[in-house]
C-alpha cells in the first residue's frame, strides 16, 4: 500500500487478498472473477485497487468494503494507475 502497512496479493484461486503488513492477518477479500488473477494494485491513495484476471476483465474495488465499483471488460492483463495529470480532460 501506499503507506507500507498492507500487501497486496493475486492468487491462480480467482481472489486478490488484502493484508496487514505487519501481522499477516487478511483484511479484505475481494472475489468476482472468473478465472485466474494476473496483477493487483493499489491506487495511489490506497482507497481503491484494481485488479486484472484471465477472464478478460478488470475490476476497480473500494478497498476498505471489497465492492466492485466497475468492470472493464476485454481489459489486458496488467493493472496501472496512472497519475491524475494523463487522464482526459
Amino acid at each position: 500500500s501506499p503507506t507500507g502497512d498492507h500487501v497486496l496479493t493475486a492468487s491462480a484461486d480467482e481472489t486478490a487478498i488484502l493484508w496487514n503488513a505487519s501481522t499477516g492477518e487478511v483484511l479484505q477479500r475481494f472475489t468476482g472473477h472468473s478465472d485466474t488473477l494476473t496483477s493487483a494494485v493499489f491506487s495511489p491513495t490506497g482507497d481503491h485497487v484494481l485488479t486484472t484476471a484471465w477472464d478478460g476483465t478488470a475490476k476497480l474495488w473500494n478497498a476498505s468494503s471489497g465492492e466492485v465499483l466497475n468492470t472493464f471488460e476485454g481489459s489486458g492483463r496488467a493493472a496501472v494507475f496512472l497519475p491524475k495529470a494523463w487522464a482526459a480532460s
